[in-house]
């Protein structure tokens, strides 16, 4: 029979593998989950920027002289397209979102345009695309939130870095939608 004190420690390091194998192995899920969620927004992404040269070639045919807002969408559509992390690809979006906007007030002064089925089809299209991008956000978010947490907390955090997994960035509104959000109409009703 072997000592005591040799069945204690095989006892430990078996618990410490134990440790190990199941930290990593919720990590990794986590982590998976983080991954399929950018998957989600990508998609959503390339989707929307498909979509921006029939918005632009259908608003050219009414606003030909408004060449100055059509390349500033084709520029921030190649900014989407080139994004390679978290933070460009959030800045990116939203240089293309305030770019979209400008289209469409421009779109505002064109009736004809305003009624075209073609121009209708198109906006509904971006529109639902900008409620997946929501919907997918959030998903992508909360996997980085849960994935970040088990990260930082003890004594996960003595083996994640070790074991190769890092804080994730989250996808973040900009300062520039922050500041439309501040600065949003008060509505008040007597």
């Amino acid at each position: 029979m072997p000592p005591i004190w040799l069945i204690v420690v095989l006892g430990l390091v078996l618990l410490l593998i134990l440790f190990v194998w199941a930290t990593y192995n919720g990590l990794v899920k986590l982590n998976e989950r983080v991954n399929e969620a950018w998957s989600d927004i990508t998609v959503q992404l390339k989707y929307r920027a498909d979509l921006i040269p029939n918005v632009v070639e259908t608003v050219k045919g009414y606003a030909k002289h408004e060449k100055g807002t059509f390349e500033e969408v084709i520029k921030a559509r190649s900014a989407i397209m080139g994004a390679k992390s978290v933070k460009s690809t959030a800045a990116a979006e939203d240089q293309l979102s305030g770019a979209l906007s400008k289209i469409f007030a421009i779109a505002e002064a064109y009736p004809d345009l305003k009624a075209n089925e073609n121009f209708k089809e198109l906006q509904r299209q971006l529109q639902d695309v900008e409620d997946k991008l929501q919907a997918s956000r959030r998903f992508y978010n909360n996997g980085a939130q849960e994935l970040n947490t088990k990260i930082k907390l003890f004594p996960t955090n003595l083996f994640a870095n070790i074991l190769g997994f890092k804080i994730r960035d989250y996808f973040e509104v900009s300062e520039s939608e922050k500041a439309k959000i501040d600065n949003a109409p008060t509505v008040k009703f007597d």
